[in-house]
């Protein structure tokens, strides 16, 4: 089992969580990190780091540096900066909000200007637990997606289901496409940056989706 010392993991990959401003990017990270939702978040100022170690399957440990970005106009020159060195991404929109997956455009143009060439994105539809009020398909979703060659999944930070899985997803694809690459993103240092808590994490078969309990109760994010 991978611990925090940095001399005990393989690889250091960079992944960035980018998309509007409500789409619940800090409660996917939340989630996936700690197990925690809070139905309280505000909004992210600039940027914030969290991380993970996950084992994957073939016993490589890996740390993932997860970048929570802003997603307000008035900090894209801010998180733009944060896109360099990153080896993935994920995209994320509100099933509920068809301007957000409408946005989808600009954010995959933001990485595709800024990220590593080779960057693999897995495009999120978040909050499927809002059922009555969706307003993306799955099917237009998973179009787009296979369109840009992307990454699909639909998850609910609040009740868990599939964020696991779009971080194990997307991890699992890195290291496949990159290989013994040695990563950009491992020489660089999070300084000054809020650094949220860190669960070991071991990515084995894909297993059934078990939500969790949430912090509160509520259809938010």
């Amino acid at each position: 089992m991978a611990n925090n010392d940095d001399e005990n993991f393989d690889f250091l990959y960079k992944v960035v969580v980018t998309g509007d401003s409500g789409v619940g990017k800090t409660n996917i990270i939340t989630r996936f990190t700690t197990g925690e939702f809070n139905i309280e978040n505000k909004a992210t100022i600039g940027v914030e780091f969290g991380h993970a170690e996950v084992t994957l399957a073939d016993g490589t440990q890996v740390k993932v540096q997860i970048w929570d970005t802003a997603g307000q106009e008035r900090f894209r020159a801010i998180t733009r900066g944060y896109y360099r060195g990153a080896v993935g991404a994920l995209m994320v929109f509100d099933v509920t909000k068809a301007a957000s997956f409408k946005n989808a455009e600009k954010w995959l143009q933001e990485l595709r200007e800024h990220a590593d060439t080779d960057i693999v994105i897995m495009m999120v539809g978040n909050k499927t637990d809002l059922k009555n009020q969706r307003e993306v398909a799955t099917e237009e979703a998973k179009k787009f997606s296979q369109k840009n060659n992307l990454l699909y999944i639909e998850t609910s930070a609040l009740d868990g289901s599939n964020i696991k899985e779009a971080f194990q997803q997307t991890i699992t694809a890195i290291y496949e496409k990159r290989g013994k690459h040695t990563d950009s993103a491992a020489e660089q240092e999070p300084a000054k940056q809020t650094t949220k808590n860190t669960q070991v994490i071991k990515i084995n078969k894909p297993e059934p989706n078990q939500p969790e309990p949430v912090k509160q109760k509520g259809g938010c994010c």
